[in-house]
């Protein structure tokens, strides 16, 4: 029998919390679900952590080599066999009626997918955070492309959709041959979706809190890299040329391509800072004097919160 819901699970050295992300995902309510659970190449206990694991519902998959995220969900989703395929971080975890309430809200307004409130558990003893306040969700209701790329514009956006976590009906993502982007190891979640409404699909928004981002004390350990940035603007390239905007999208776009640059910048002159090479620093400075604002607040400071922007976890 066809589940509800395939969670797709992509572990890498996760055995500290995959066991947590795995049965939060086999205890939702009023959804049948199966569990997908990718093991990267881990080095640690992950894979036998997986294959253990007592519950039948758990599928496990093993790669040969380490593809990164975007790859090791490739993996899980060409394995799917729900309805509907959720994709939840090995050290998060989802409420148990997170899946019937996501289900209920796109079957109600007829769209091939939905995201959903999320609670920012920091696992230092901070009581938890809602992500976005429900009132605003609720007034925001579909979550439209240009909705979406201009929640995603570095320095600029008041609440980050990129952290989202959507579930999409699996037809929807086979008929559109919609997979990630497995040469980014960061940003690839924003990628998917933006091509999922970009060609023509529909996304509900459930107020409610249904996923649980964990927040590991010194998760952030390391800062986002110009690399990073530069990977995601040759995607964001690839997303123009293979699809077409409406007028509110394009502006978003060119926000977000005129902010991407920033940050390109911000970290190359940060990185000339701390090389102790002037010239570099000022010709970065001139060829991006908006790059020069961001130093006024303390550079380590400001690295985290671009980091943060991409939802940037290492190992992930």
């Amino acid at each position: 029998m066809q589940p509800d819901v395939s969670f797709v699970i992509a572990a890498y050295n996760a055995e500290a919390t995959l066991g947590r992300a795995i049965d939060s995902a086999l205890a939702q309510r009023e959804a049948s679900v199966e569990v997908i659970v990718v093991d990267d190449g881990s080095s640690d206990a992950t894979l036998e952590l997986a294959c253990t694991h007592a519950d039948a519902r758990v599928r496990v998959l093993a790669l040969e080599t380490n593809r990164g995220p975007g790859g090791a969900r490739n993996a899980g989703l060409d394995a799917a066999r729900g309805r509907w395929v959720a994709v939840l971080d090995s050290d998060d975890a989802v409420l148990p009626g997170r899946l019937a309430a996501m289900i209920a809200r796109a079957e109600q307004s007829s769209t091939e997918m939905a995201v959903d409130n999320i609670a920012v558990i920091r696992e230092d003893g901070t009581p938890p955070e809602v992500m976005f306040p429900e009132r605003y969700l609720e007034d925001l209701a579909n979550l439209t492309l240009a909705d979406f790329i201009g929640g995603n514009v570095v320095f600029e956006s008041t609440f980050n959709f990129g952290y989202m976590k959507p579930i999409f009906l699996r037809e929807y993502l086979e008929r559109h041959r919609l997979r990630y982007d497995e040469n980014l190891r960061i940003g690839e979640d924003y990628i998917l979706l933006a091509s999922a409404l970009a060609n023509g699909g529909r996304c509900a928004v459930e107020p409610a809190v249904g996923y649980a981002y964990h927040v590991r004390k010194g998760s952030i350990s390391r800062v986002l890299e110009l690399h990073h940035i530069e990977a995601m603007q040759r995607a964001d390239a690839a997303f123009e040329a293979s699809n077409t905007l409406d007028t509110e999208a394009r502006k978003a776009f060119t926000r977000r391509t005129r902010s991407l640059s920033q940050a390109a910048s911000f970290l190359s002159l940060v990185e000339h800072i701390k090389q102790r090479s002037p010239l570099k620093a000022i010709r970065t400075a001139l060829g991006d004097p908006a790059a020069v604002r961001h130093l006024r607040m303390p550079i380590a400071v400001r690295l985290r919160r671009v980091a943060r922007q991409f939802a940037y976890r290492p190992g992930k």
